[in-house]
């Protein structure tokens, strides 16, 4: 019945858009709570973003893990028990004592959290057939995960502000629980039985260097890891630039993300809307060029004095409208020409990605500093290096605009799934 495999194909967007919106859910909603927690948990300048720092590089960790339990497992089980374990480290971010302790579980957290980003794209990857059609899925499910970066740092901002910073991880522990039981319940698995990679370190091993070998997916990879590096690097200096040098409350601060993620949701909507048209090249070579432009036109407030908090977070809606440009291109571009490894590559792709981010928010944490500054010139770093990999980019099959209207593939796991 043509009606409900479209009703169905709604509810698979739906739910791979909430399994992604972890990542940002985690990440951005507790971030007005930074003074609360230092107050708290009596830790010293810095020590709150380290704590980000950990959740960054256990996501790094847990994406080049999940990619080959994925290619062997399928995509729905590794998903589950990836969440699961999400769901009990935040509890255990709830009961932190230390910030030590603080870093740890958020380490743990991210690990398990991790599959939420490496198996949606490898989905996508497995019901796919050219970079259009992935485009405008993955358009949809920005579309529905938007809501995520919206709502996360408003409501974390009024939870430290009127309750508990406690609080926040609590919540991302009911919403990791909700998603274990959305993934029982609708998730079908979309890796074919014949399709299966053997599971051994080895060969996983090789399997890494193969895509690694790949001159599209290097470029690509860091691409996305240093655009990614510029937004680290706002979301580790943000905080004490916005509520200790604007002197904005928690609630406030949350508004400013408000405008991230609808420039960041805009971004993603262009970049669908052109790469039918256009191919999948120019429109990330565009959105690298203006994330450039828009970092030095950042730092050129931060510099000359005028860096009055709305102009810096206007820059930043820019910003965050290229990344909509950048991010997905470059997520696409490594996975969808690695046939059977594209769990593994989606894997090594996050990876890099989450690496690279992690070191800028290192840095941004070490310069401790309430001017705007040292971050922006932190972001305008990142997009400069994110501009030569552009350069050293390859053509692709894939960078021509597709006319095909649909994919066979995915009703054939729709089909699947209704039976």
């Amino acid at each position: 019945m043509p009606s409900a495999g479209m009703h169905l194909s709604s509810r698979i967007t739906l739910l791979l858009a909430l399994l992604t919106a972890v990542g940002p859910l985690s990440t951005d909603m507790y971030l007005p709570a930074f003074p609360a927690m230092r107050a708290s948990l009596h830790s010293g300048p810095g020590e709150a973003q380290m704590t980000l720092a950990a959740w960054f590089v256990g996501l790094a960790i847990g994406q080049v893990t999940h990619g080959p339990i994925a290619d062997h497992y399928g995509r729905r089980a590794p998903l589950l028990l990836g969440t699961f374990l999400y769901t009990v480290a935040q509890i255990g971010c709830a009961l932190s004592g230390s910030m030590t302790d603080l870093s740890w579980w958020r380490l743990w957290a991210a690990f398990g959290g991790a599959a939420s980003l490496v198996i949606p794209r490898a989905i996508i990857a497995d019901v796919s057939q050219d970079g259009s059609e992935a485009a405008t899925i993955l358009g949809r499910m920005v579309m529905v995960m938007g809501v995520a970066p919206v709502l996360a740092p408003s409501l974390g901002g009024l939870i430290a502000e009127h309750w508990n910073w406690r609080g926040i991880f609590w919540i991302c522990a009911i919403y990791g629980a909700s998603c274990c039981f959305l993934i029982w319940r609708y998730l079908p698995d979309t890796l074919y039985r014949h399709r299966n990679s053997r599971l051994r370190a080895g060969a996983a091993l090789m399997r890494y260097i193969s895509v690694w070998r790949g001159r599209s997916f290097r470029a690509h990879a860091l691409q996305g890891g240093f655009a990614t590096f510029s937004l680290f690097a706002f979301l580790g200096g943000a905080p004490p630039v916005f509520l200790q040098g604007f002197e904005l409350t928690p609630a406030q601060f949350g508004c400013v993300f408000i405008l991230n993620a609808l420039g960041y949701i805009a971004g993603v909507q262009l970049n669908a809307r052109l790469t039918e048209r256009l191919g999948a090249s120019i429109p990330l070579t565009f959105g690298t060029v203006a994330l450039f432009v828009s970092c030095l036109a950042m730092t050129a407030l931060a510099a000359f004095g005028s860096w009055h908090g709305l102009g810096i977070a206007a820059c930043m809606m820019v910003c965050m409208a290229t990344l909509g440009l950048v991010l997905p291109g470059a997520a696409l571009g490594s996975v969808l020409e690695n046939g059977r490894n594209a769990g593994a590559a989606s894997a090594l792709y996050g990876t890099v990605v989450f690496l690279v981010g992690a070191l800028s928010t290192v840095l941004v944490g070490w310069a401790g500093s309430d001017d705007p500054l040292p971050m922006a010139l932190l972001m305008v770093a990142g997009a400069v290096v994110a501009l030569l990999c552009n350069w050293r980019r390859p053509k692709r099959k894939t960078d021509r605009p597709s006319r095909r209207k649909g994919s066979r593939r995915w009703r054939a796991v729709e089909k699947d799934a209704v039976s």
